[in-house]
């Protein structure tokens, strides 16, 4: 794995690094710009690229990984030499397991401005929408970079932080149809291959075949990568590894499984017996659902928002609400209905 490394001067330093000594690191996701935008493996070597656009990202990616103790970080425009198939095919194949092994994931949402996301403000509620509305929740690459970390943290363009992964889960899972569960790390194995596939609806990509490259690491497999053979058969080859005898198939959750649940009833797995706790022995959750150690109740996590005026989870009692269709992200003013 080839990492960069902010060197007391400004300037930026490739270290490349081999087998399991790998140290802690950072790790970008962002949406691609034109490629003549993008600061390339060759651009850093020529020690060129500096007036090039995405060039900012990659200054924005190591200042932050310093502030957070991070020596080491990396960015796919240019730890990775394109220029190579082999090393390409070999990147590709490994990415969901770099982004599952970054110490922190930043995602630098260009088309999005504004400080945070706290609840005060008519200009945060218009940060809040333009988050909501970034293109980076529509690209294919971005959903293991948005699964597969640990830590994910939200930036405007600005490079200010807007939140993380855990503290948004609910309006992420909104915006994507991801469930929270998996959000939050529970092994995605558990989800149904229609599940998983599910996720990346409506997601797109540049190049047709990275709509199944793109899953690889969704789905626990690889594969050699094979860029003019389209989209429908790399997809088809996508399936036909997911489909191997000798691997060991998904078990499907049933839907209700993937949402919050207030009243938990005893849920039933297909062809399984009543869902059974193993650290508690109690029926109607895993020992990983979300729990709450206040209340007791399973389905949503002490820190979850609450709101008390109705006692539902998912807002607080001050977020702007409608009273005509119910909906607790905008007013009666703004309602479409």
């Amino acid at each position: 794995m080839r990492l960069l490394r902010l060197k007391s001067d400004g300037e930026f330093s490739l270290v490349e690094f081999v087998g399991n000594d790998i140290p802690r690191y950072a790790i970008l996701s962002h949406t691609w710009g034109l490629d003549h935008e993008e600061v390339t493996f060759k651009d850093l070597m020529d020690k060129t690229g500096k007036t090039k656009a995405g060039y900012r990202k990659i200054c924005f990616c190591g200042e932050q990984a310093s502030k957070d103790g991070l020596l080491f970080f990396w960015v796919d425009t240019c730890c990775i030499d394109k220029s190579s198939s082999a090393e390409l095919t070999e990147a590709i194949n490994s990415m969901f397991r770099w982004y599952l092994n970054a110490a922190k994931c930043y995602v630098f949402l260009s088309d999005v401005s504004g400080s945070n996301l706290d609840r005060n403000g008519q200009s945060v509620w218009q940060t809040r929408a333009a988050f909501r509305d970034s293109k980076w929740f529509t690209r294919g690459w971005t959903l293991q970079e948005l699964v597969a970390p640990k830590t994910v943290e939200f930036f405007s363009r600005e490079g200010h932080c807007l939140g993380n992964k855990m503290a948004m889960v609910r309006e992420i899972q909104q915006i994507t149809g991801i469930s929270v569960r998996a959000l939050q790390g529970y092994p995605l194995a558990k989800f149904s291959v229609d599940d998983r596939m599910s996720w990346a609806k409506n997601r797109h990509t540049k190049r047709d075949e990275d709509s199944a490259y793109s899953l690889l690491g969704i789905f626990d497999v690889h594969m050699p990568l094979i860029y003019g053979e389209g989209r429908e058969k790399a997809l088809a080859r996508l399936q036909k590894e997911i489909q191997e005898p000798s691997r060991v198939k998904p078990r499907a959750l049933s839907p209700e499984l993937s949402t919050r649940q207030h009243n938990r009833p005893q849920y039933r797995e297909k062809g399984s017996r009543s869902v059974t706790c193993f650290k508690c022995g109690g029926l109607g959750h895993y020992a990983y659902d979300l729990h709450c150690y206040r209340c007791g109740n399973y389905g949503h996590y002490a820190s979850d928002d609450h709101c008390y005026k109705c006692g539902k989870y998912g807002h607080y009692a001050n977020e702007p609400h409608c009273y005509r269709c119910n909906s607790y992200d905008h007013f009666v003013s703004d309602c479409p209905a």
